[in-house]
């Protein structure tokens, strides 16, 4: 006899993304959709034990940029071995459509220095058979993936397409130009991207060190493109800036959202310089929502930092000219001279000679530790364990040594922002906002020396199990963060919660085992170039649209992923 379901999973603790206490169900899933939740006595083709574990939804991914990985890859890792089902790309304003043919290498530039993805890669990667940007959705849906994913117009590529060497030159648009900009974006939102974005911050540069091209457009710019888009009734606006001047910052994106009359998410992080100044967008945020817009900040779950070593792009040694003499040879071998005397009494002084050397700030720069510790107390700093081995007054020796741990391939840590006061506090206060999800893990970027794409991972099992240094949240709680929160804003509403008719998306989770693995550096990109990936332990099984993608962490071999366009709604809404 037939069997009247495709899979179900039996008696899992059951954390359904709406934020309610998790119970104990079954879930029923046919034609990749739950059908049934509760007690279900239903025959299946293929049943999976969930007793003692917890099932929740699969997490959404607000924030990533696999944009040319998805072009040439199936699988979209890191990200889908944390949980994730789903990803939206193209956000900070860079992409690669609408291009023309004379554009690729200006927005391979872009796409290098703005999120470090070796040019080389992007070049021997990307097909380019597309321009317009419903050119380059069709471009995408081609490839089946793991898991699924949306995109963005990104609003540096827009620019080049309408205004040319103007715009890469941050000159004003004209009226005419602003109105081309806009009738593109309609198309592409109509075409099935989610949303439009664009940066106005000094820290995204491309790779020949020359600022974003939308960083300075002007309010009417960017008001009309918002306008335009408005006019479709569908699609998000997501902002990265500065905020040099809060007051005329905020003005612009009220004017965008007022326009418009759609959803706006800013990225938000605590900076060094300013340590407070996230409470006060904070504010700004609720203030919108008070007024009727609907605004979010993207939060993310712990420090933003990178990975400092002998492969990473931030190596503390790189300047160092007798350093740079041996450069070319193979770890193995780089490894082998860095440890003769010679050569290392050559780099130390060198190292320690060198006013910018990250040897300055070893009081800020930690021992990852295995498995890896993303909230470090001053005794986990490389200053600390030089103090322990009585190098007080010699602390890059503890430095060079850490260096060439492990072949060479230890990576240390560096927190850059949300880690100002050497905790995160202010994550926890950021997360907690009423107004906030979680976000800014950037997927499929900074990949030479950045590996935030575990972000979910650390949502979890930090905040909900394992922080010691501060408050925790429940997991019901942060489960609804990464799942129901996420997709909502973004216009997902087919997937987030487990309930009948929602998109069979979900994680089957040892949540005693969750944890992450130590990043490591691989070589699978287009033309050999480098990336960073981490693990995790935990994911007994990761579903799409009822099919299981991962089994305790492993490729199953199946690529039910999509690409998502436009806003989605439940099958029994349909």
């Amino acid at each position: 006899m037939a069997a009247d379901i495709d899979l179900l999973i039996r008696g899992g603790s059951v954390v359904d993304g709406t934020g309610a206490p998790a119970r104990t169900a079954d879930i029923a899933i046919s034609d990749g959709h739950i059908v049934a939740i509760g007690k279900v006595e239903a025959a299946a083709t293929r049943v999976i034990d969930a007793d003692g574990a917890m099932v929740t939804p699969g997490f959404v991914d607000v924030h990533t940029h696999y944009d040319g990985q998805a072009t040439w890859d199936e699988r979209l890792q890191p990200s889908a071995q944390h949980g994730v089902t789903t990803v939206v790309m193209s956000n900070c304003g860079v992409g690669f459509a609408p291009v023309r043919r004379d554009h690729h290498e200006q927005l391979i530039e872009l796409m290098e220095g703005v999120e470090d993805i070796p040019g080389a890669a992007l070049h021997e990667g990307l097909a380019w058979d597309w321009e317009s940007f419903p050119e380059y959705l069709d471009a995408l849906e081609r490839r089946p993936h793991d898991i699924d994913f949306g995109t963005q117009v990104p609003h540096g590529a827009l620019r080049l397409f309408v205004m040319g060497e103007r715009g890469a030159n941050r000159l004003p648009a004209t009226a005419e130009e602003i109105a081309e900009m806009g009738r593109l974006a309609a198309e592409a939102i109509e075409a099935g991207a989610l949303g439009f974005t664009t940066s106005r911050t000094l820290n995204h540069r491309t790779s020949r060190g020359e600022p974003t091209p939308t960083l300075t457009a002007s309010r009417d710019e960017l008001v009309g493109i918002a306008a335009a888009i408005g006019r479709t009734g569908a699609g998000v606006l997501q902002v990265i800036s500065d905020f040099p001047d809060f007051d005329d910052e905020w003005t612009t994106l009220r004017a965008m959202m007022r326009t418009s009359d759609r959803p706006l998410s800013v990225s938000l992080s605590q900076v060094a310089h300013s340590p407070t100044a996230y409470r006060t967008l904070l504010d700004l945020v609720s203030a919108a929502n008070d007024e009727g817009l609907t605004m979010r900040a993207q939060v993310g779950s712990r420090a933003i930092g990178v990975l400092v070593g002998l492969t990473s792009s931030v190596n503390p040694v790189q300047p160092c000219p007798s350093y740079q003499a041996i450069s070319h040879l193979p770890l193995d071998a780089r490894v082998q001279r860095m440890a003769e005397p010679r050569t290392r009494s050559a780099i130390l002084a060198e190292l320690i000679g060198d006013p910018r050397s990250l040897a300055t700030r070893l009081h800020r720069l930690y021992v990852l530790g295995d498995p890896p510790n993303y909230e470090p107390g001053p005794e986990d700093s490389v200053g600390s364990a030089a103090a322990r081995a009585g190098r007080a007054d010699a602390p890059h020796e503890t430095l060079y040594d850490l260096l060439l741990a492990g072949g060479g391939t230890n990576l240390l840590y560096l927190p850059i922002f949300n880690y100002v006061d050497g905790n995160l506090d202010a994550v926890a206060e950021m997360l907690a906002h009423p107004h906030t999800i979680p976000g800014l893990g950037d997927g499929g970027a900074h990949v030479g020396a950045i590996c935030d794409g575990s972000f979910p991972t650390t949502l979890i099992a930090h905040w909900g199990r394992d922080r010691t240094r501060g408050p925790r949240f429940e997991v019901p709680w942060l489960v609804r963060r990464q799942t129901h929160d996420t997709a909502e804003a973004l216009g997902l509403h087919d997937r987030g919660v487990l309930a009948a008719g929602f998109k069979a998306d979900l994680n089957v989770i040892d949540m005693d085992h969750l944890g992450l693995g130590l990043p490591r550096m691989v070589y699978d990109l287009p033309a050999g170039g480098k990336r960073l990936v981490q693990g995790a332990t935990g994911y007994l099984h990761t579903i799409v649209a009822g099919t299981e993608i991962y089994r305790d962490g492993a490729a199953t071999g199946q690529l039910p992923g999509r690409l998502v366009r436009g806003p989605q709604q439940p099958k029994e809404q349909a």
